[in-house]
Protein backbone atom coordinates (compact mmCIF):
# COMPACT_ATOMS: atom_id res chain seq x y z
CA UNK A 1 0.00 0.00 0.00
CA UNK A 2 1.38 3.64 -0.64
CA UNK A 3 2.91 5.20 2.41
CA UNK A 4 0.31 7.84 3.95
CA UNK A 5 1.59 11.23 3.49
CA UNK A 6 0.99 13.27 7.07
CA UNK A 7 0.51 16.72 5.74
CA UNK A 8 0.71 18.58 9.11
CA UNK A 9 3.75 17.14 9.07
CA UNK A 10 4.50 18.41 5.83
CA UNK A 11 3.57 22.27 6.57
CA UNK A 12 5.69 21.61 9.91
CA UNK A 13 8.68 20.22 8.30
CA UNK A 14 8.56 23.52 5.79
CA UNK A 15 7.56 26.46 8.62
CA UNK A 16 11.35 24.58 10.16
CA UNK A 17 12.96 25.35 7.81
CA UNK A 18 11.58 28.71 7.15
CA UNK A 19 12.42 29.36 11.17
CA UNK A 20 16.25 28.24 10.13
CA UNK A 21 16.75 30.21 7.03
CA UNK A 22 15.14 33.27 8.77
CA UNK A 23 17.18 33.46 11.60
CA UNK A 24 20.10 32.45 9.10
CA UNK A 25 19.78 34.69 6.76
CA UNK A 26 16.94 36.54 7.19
CA UNK A 27 13.52 37.66 6.25
CA UNK A 28 14.55 38.81 2.48
CA UNK A 29 16.80 36.30 1.60
CA UNK A 30 13.73 33.70 2.27
CA UNK A 31 12.61 32.75 -0.85
CA UNK A 32 10.11 29.68 -1.67
CA UNK A 33 13.48 27.89 -3.38
CA UNK A 34 15.55 28.95 -0.50
CA UNK A 35 13.28 27.22 1.58
CA UNK A 36 12.74 24.24 -0.31
CA UNK A 37 16.17 23.81 -0.50
CA UNK A 38 16.54 24.05 3.32
CA UNK A 39 13.79 21.69 3.64
CA UNK A 40 15.00 19.19 1.25
CA UNK A 41 11.97 19.07 -0.69
CA UNK A 42 11.17 20.67 -4.61
CA UNK A 43 9.88 24.07 -5.12
CA UNK A 44 6.89 22.26 -6.25
CA UNK A 45 6.39 20.41 -2.73
CA UNK A 46 6.50 23.52 -1.12
CA UNK A 47 4.26 25.94 -3.36
CA UNK A 48 1.12 22.57 -2.94
CA UNK A 49 1.14 23.67 0.96
CA UNK A 50 2.05 27.36 0.36
CA UNK A 51 0.63 29.60 -2.05
CA UNK A 52 2.99 32.33 -1.07
CA UNK A 53 5.59 33.36 0.86
CA UNK A 54 3.00 35.56 3.20
CA UNK A 55 0.78 32.01 3.95
CA UNK A 56 3.79 30.39 4.95
CA UNK A 57 5.06 33.04 7.14
CA UNK A 58 1.53 32.60 8.82
CA UNK A 59 1.77 29.33 9.76
CA UNK A 60 5.27 29.10 10.62
CA UNK A 61 4.45 32.38 13.29
CA UNK A 62 1.18 30.24 14.46
CA UNK A 63 3.26 26.79 14.78
CA UNK A 64 6.15 28.72 16.76
CA UNK A 65 3.75 29.82 19.49
CA UNK A 66 2.30 26.63 19.78
CA UNK A 67 5.67 25.43 20.32
CA UNK A 68 6.13 28.41 22.83
CA UNK A 69 3.08 27.39 24.47
CA UNK A 70 4.31 23.76 25.00
CA UNK A 71 7.91 24.95 26.25
CA UNK A 72 6.37 26.78 28.88
CA UNK A 73 4.16 24.45 29.92
CA UNK A 74 6.63 21.67 30.19
CA UNK A 75 9.13 24.39 32.32
CA UNK A 76 6.09 24.72 34.72
CA UNK A 77 4.93 21.49 34.60
CA UNK A 78 8.75 21.02 36.56
CA UNK A 79 8.04 23.85 39.07
CA UNK A 80 4.77 21.47 40.82
CA UNK A 81 0.93 22.53 40.57
CA UNK A 82 -0.36 24.73 40.92
CA UNK A 83 2.68 26.79 39.83
CA UNK A 84 2.91 30.31 41.74
CA UNK A 85 2.23 33.24 39.28
CA UNK A 86 5.56 34.59 39.72
CA UNK A 87 7.06 31.00 38.61
CA UNK A 88 4.35 31.56 35.02
CA UNK A 89 5.32 34.94 34.52
CA UNK A 90 8.93 34.94 34.46
CA UNK A 91 8.72 31.09 32.75
CA UNK A 92 6.98 33.17 30.21
CA UNK A 93 9.14 36.23 29.87
CA UNK A 94 11.95 33.93 29.17
CA UNK A 95 10.76 32.26 26.54
CA UNK A 96 9.99 35.10 24.58
CA UNK A 97 13.42 36.21 24.56
CA UNK A 98 15.74 35.00 22.70
CA UNK A 99 17.71 32.88 25.67
CA UNK A 100 18.03 29.67 24.04
CA UNK A 101 18.35 28.58 20.06
CA UNK A 102 14.49 27.71 19.86
CA UNK A 103 13.51 31.22 21.36
CA UNK A 104 15.76 32.69 19.50
CA UNK A 105 14.42 30.94 16.07
CA UNK A 106 10.89 32.31 17.27
CA UNK A 107 12.17 35.68 18.21
CA UNK A 108 13.57 36.01 14.80
CA UNK A 109 10.18 34.96 13.16
CA UNK A 110 8.04 37.22 15.17
CA UNK A 111 10.14 40.47 14.39
CA UNK A 112 9.78 38.99 10.03
CA UNK A 113 6.15 38.84 10.73
CA UNK A 114 5.86 41.83 12.70
CA UNK A 115 7.35 43.91 9.61
CA UNK A 116 5.25 42.18 7.25
CA UNK A 117 2.23 42.85 9.47
CA UNK A 118 2.70 46.16 9.03
CA UNK A 119 2.37 46.58 5.97
CA UNK A 120 -0.54 43.95 4.93
CA UNK A 121 -3.68 45.27 6.28
CA UNK A 122 -5.17 41.59 6.92
CA UNK A 123 -1.67 40.62 8.42
CA UNK A 124 -1.87 43.74 10.66
CA UNK A 125 -5.20 42.95 12.18
CA UNK A 126 -4.45 39.17 12.64
CA UNK A 127 -1.62 40.63 14.55
CA UNK A 128 -3.06 43.36 16.54
CA UNK A 129 -5.37 40.76 17.94
CA UNK A 130 -3.08 38.23 18.77
CA UNK A 131 -0.59 40.90 20.63
CA UNK A 132 -4.35 42.03 22.05
CA UNK A 133 -5.11 38.42 23.51
CA UNK A 134 -1.52 37.78 25.05
CA UNK A 135 -1.69 41.39 27.00
CA UNK A 136 -4.98 40.65 28.36
CA UNK A 137 -4.45 37.23 29.38
CA UNK A 138 -1.48 38.72 30.75
CA UNK A 139 -3.48 41.62 32.71
CA UNK A 140 -5.77 38.67 33.79
CA UNK A 141 -3.02 36.66 35.57
CA UNK A 142 -1.69 39.89 37.38
CA UNK A 143 -5.21 40.72 38.36
CA UNK A 144 -6.02 37.41 39.72
CA UNK A 145 -2.62 37.43 41.86
CA UNK A 146 -3.60 40.14 43.33
CA UNK A 147 -6.93 38.85 44.03
CA UNK A 148 -4.69 35.96 45.73
CA UNK A 149 -2.39 38.01 47.58
CA UNK A 150 0.25 37.20 45.80
CA UNK A 151 0.62 41.08 44.44
CA UNK A 152 0.01 44.44 46.50
CA UNK A 153 -3.44 45.58 46.35
CA UNK A 154 -2.36 49.02 45.68
CA UNK A 155 -0.30 48.06 42.38
CA UNK A 156 -2.38 48.76 39.13
CA UNK A 157 -2.68 46.14 37.20
CA UNK A 158 -2.94 47.82 33.55
CA UNK A 159 0.56 49.45 34.47
CA UNK A 160 1.97 46.82 35.87
CA UNK A 161 1.02 44.36 32.94
CA UNK A 162 2.72 47.25 30.61
CA UNK A 163 5.47 47.42 32.34
CA UNK A 164 6.16 43.60 32.37
CA UNK A 165 5.23 43.66 29.01
CA UNK A 166 7.87 46.12 28.33
CA UNK A 167 10.91 43.43 29.40
CA UNK A 168 10.32 42.02 26.35
CA UNK A 169 12.38 45.25 24.56
CA UNK A 170 15.08 43.55 26.04
CA UNK A 171 15.04 41.08 22.60
CA UNK A 172 17.54 43.51 20.42
CA UNK A 173 20.00 44.08 23.39
CA UNK A 174 20.58 40.56 23.39
CA UNK A 175 20.72 39.97 19.57
CA UNK A 176 23.31 42.89 19.53
CA UNK A 177 25.35 41.37 22.28
CA UNK A 178 24.53 44.93 24.26
CA UNK A 179 23.97 43.12 27.42
CA UNK A 180 24.17 39.34 27.89
CA UNK A 181 21.84 37.07 28.82
CA UNK A 182 22.29 37.45 32.82
CA UNK A 183 21.92 41.10 32.77
CA UNK A 184 18.62 40.18 31.42
CA UNK A 185 17.88 37.75 33.68
CA UNK A 186 19.33 39.77 36.93
CA UNK A 187 16.87 42.61 35.41
CA UNK A 188 13.43 40.42 34.50
CA UNK A 189 13.59 38.87 38.66
CA UNK A 190 14.76 42.34 40.31
CA UNK A 191 11.07 43.87 38.68
CA UNK A 192 9.07 40.47 39.82
CA UNK A 193 10.71 41.00 43.22
CA UNK A 194 9.25 43.96 43.39
CA UNK A 195 6.02 43.38 41.55
CA UNK A 196 5.23 40.11 44.45
CA UNK A 197 7.16 42.28 47.10
CA UNK A 198 9.12 39.28 47.31
CA UNK A 199 12.72 38.44 49.31
CA UNK A 200 14.93 38.73 46.16
CA UNK A 201 15.77 35.46 45.25
CA UNK A 202 19.20 34.53 42.54
CA UNK A 203 18.56 34.41 38.67
CA UNK A 204 18.54 30.74 37.51
CA UNK A 205 21.13 29.92 35.05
Amino acid sequence: MPKQVDHRERRETIARALWRVVEQQGWTRATMREIAREADASLGQVQHYFSSRTAMLVFAMEFASEQTSQRVTRNLDRLGSPPHPRDVLRVTLMEMLPLHPDARATSRMSAAYTLEALHDPQLHEQARLGLHDGRALTERLIRQAITDGHIPADREPAIETNLLLALTGFTPLLDFDVIDPDAALTAIDYYLDKLFACTPQPPER
